[in-house]
């Protein structure tokens, strides 16, 4: 059984219709790649897995439960975590305070808190500094840490290298590698050698349909797929 399944998702934004049946599987453990180019509904389909917008019609499984119109919060104490696009850290707090917002209790793991500052080292470092003074990188790095701070089945990642430098990206893709040992990660990317070198299965979104799903490594080796479909050699 897939951890995560899509079945004929459809989502309006007002009068506009985003997505049309869109449909595939997300196996567990590993990294799950969605591609595709800008505005081709990549960002509201992981939106709409976590329930910030409603499909209808359609249905989202998880672990085959039926989750399509459950509350976002409820469907985050499913196991499942979301780090947006921009990054959704509060300012004003330090790190530390942004990291027990993300715990159940209001209280660290300390064998958890150990993981991730051997993940991200910046961030036990600049603990008690307030999130708006630290880098780009590393605010997308605290962004990442509170989506792991729980345990969780699956985390939804929406364009975590935008912005970064290369070192940054580097030190990422290595995180993303040994979080995904025990964690799926369905990621959002437009860094297509970022994806590539840490993605097993993908699909891409052509506005807003699945044009295709399959493993990154036959994808990786179809150079005419890539052009047709993500306009690579543009």
């Amino acid at each position: 059984m897939s951890l995560l399944s899509l079945r004929q998702m459809k989502t309006d934004i007002g009068q506009y219709s985003v997505l049309h049946d869109v449909t595939f599987d997300v196996p567990e453990g590993g990294v799950f790649v969605l591609l595709g180019r800008n505005g081709a509904g990549k960002t509201t389909t992981l939106r709409s897995i976590m329930g910030l917008w409603q499909p209808s019609p359609g249905s989202v499984l998880f672990r085959g439960e039926d989750i399509t119109a459950l509350h976002t919060a409820q469907i985050a104490r499913k196991g499942i975590a979301y780090v947006p696009e921009n990054m959704g850290i509060f300012g004003t707090l330090t790190v530390d305070e942004n990291l027990v917002l993300a715990t159940a209790n209001g209280r660290f793991d300390p064998a958890r808190l150990k993981r991730i500052h051997a993940l991200f080292p910046a961030l036990e470092k600049f603990r008690d500094k307030q999130a708006w003074s630290l880098s780009g990188g590393q605010k997308q790095m605290l962004s990442v840490a509170r989506a792991i701070i729980e345990p969780r089945d699956l985390i939804l990642i929406d364009e975590p290298t935008k912005g970064l430098a290369p070192s940054i990206v580097a030190a990422m893709g290595e995180a993303f590698r040994e979080i995904s040992a025990d964690t799926t990660i369905l990621l959002v990317e437009q860094n297509y050698n970022f994806a590539r070198s840490l993605g097993r299965d993908m699909a891409v979104i052509d506005d807003g349909r699945v044009a295709h799903t399959g493993s990154m490594e036959s994808f990786a080796a179809d150079k005419a797929l890539q052009d047709r479909l993500l306009s690579l050699s543009v």
